[in-house]
């Protein structure tokens, strides 16, 4: 493993986001090899031991994973209720977390990995990741629809602002929407269809930034490929290793 700047390390090891991750160290919480550590010091976690308030912190070895999540299972590593969560399905699950949460009744492309600081400019809207949906709606005329979606709207005292969208007609009566949003507000495209007054019968995440979900089954996951790697790294303009 190549040395990397120690907030990074952290960051990587999920102890916080880099911003946090740098804070521990000038308050002097973070120690190598026992002794304290500095602000933009570099380590080497395979060698090195790092420790935050006396805790060893282990950097997990950096994984992808493209998970299709079924209806009814919930993103979090564990559940009150005893529902089944998205790491449930995952034979080694250590150190993995979820990019951004689909709610219970959404299906669709969840992304899973071992890398912290990844995470936390993914779901930043400071870098602007597309997230694609697709819902099927009832509530009004498929032309209302078509109109209504480039109508403003706003939640929570801003406005969602679709990249793209396309509407079609579905059966019985039922519409489909198409869109595209490059932030992930809590239930955004659930509120922003009821907004226009309409019912979400189904809505799925199709695709998050280069990364789609294609024909991988309800339940199932892949790793990524270094193809798709390389262009979320590009997208939020980090490098897979080091700073």
């Amino acid at each position: 493993m190549t040395d990397m700047r120690l907030q990074r390390a952290l960051a990587r090891a999920g102890v916080a986001s880099r911003r946090a991750a740098e804070l521990l160290i000038t308050d002097g919480k973070v120690r190598v090899d026992g002794k304290v550590a500095t602000l933009g010091m570099k380590v080497d976690p395979a060698t090195q031991k790092i420790t935050v308030g006396g805790r060893a912190v282990k950097l997990q070895e950096r994984r992808w994973l493209a998970f299709h999540k079924p209806l009814g299972v919930v993103t979090t590593a564990s559940d009150e209720a005893g529902r089944r969560t998205v790491l449930d399905f995952i034979p080694d699950p250590a150190g993995l977390t979820y990019v951004g949460r689909l709610d219970v009744m959404t299906t669709g492309l969840l992304l899973l990995t071992t890398d912290g600081e990844a995470v936390h400019r993914l779901t930043h809207p400071r870098y602007r990741i597309p997230r694609r949906y697709t819902a099927l709606v009832h509530g009004r005329p498929t032309a209302e629809i078509a109109q209504a979606v480039h109508q403003k709207i706003v939640l929570d005292g801003r406005a969602v602002v679709p990249s793209e969208t396309r509407v079609r007609p579905g059966s019985d009566g039922r519409s489909i929407v198409d869109v595209a949003l490059e932030e992930g507000r809590n239930r955004i495209v659930r509120r922003w269809a009821e907004a226009m007054g309409l019912k979400v019968d189904r809505l799925a995440r199709l695709s998050y930034g280069p990364v789609r979900l294609g024909d991988l089954a309800p339940g199932r996951f892949r790793p990524l490929t270094p193809r798709e790697e390389g262009a979320l790294y590009k997208a939020i303009r980090m490098k897979p290793d080091g700073d």
